[in-house]
């Protein structure tokens, strides 16, 4: 992941760092252990949620497709929700996109994670 210093306008909590460093590297175990258990994700129009989807869901976004991330922007909606804009390139239909991670946190993980353009 890039980072563009004058576009990220907040401070992320670390578990949302850790969750955008984790998932950048594909690294499944480290990405799972940012979530509160039950979390529940949706991404491209599907819902998953516990342990077991969400570890599915990240084998499956970490090898589909080949991508780079520019952190575009972020601001806070509250002391424990977080939007975070990211800019992909890779080899998916399309070939970019900008996403918004929408972060619900609970107890210092991440409880709701929305991803849509």
């Amino acid at each position: 992941m890039t980072e563009n210093p004058d576009t990220a306008t907040v401070e992320l909590p670390e578990v949302v760092r850790r969750y955008l460093r984790a998932h950048d590297a594909h690294d499944v175990p480290t990405t799972l252990a940012t979530f509160a258990p039950g979390a529940t994700v949706t991404d491209d129009g599907q819902t998953y949620e516990g342990t077991l989807a969400l570890t599915r869901w990240l084998e499956r976004t970490g090898s589909e497709y080949t991508y780079t991330t520019t952190l575009v922007g972020a601001e806070s909606e509250g002391s424990d929700r977080y939007t975070v804009v990211q800019h992909l390139e890779g080899d998916f239909p399309g070939g970019t996109v900008d996403l918004r991670y929408r972060f619900a946190l609970d107890g210092g993980l991440i409880s709701r994670l929305d991803i849509a353009p």
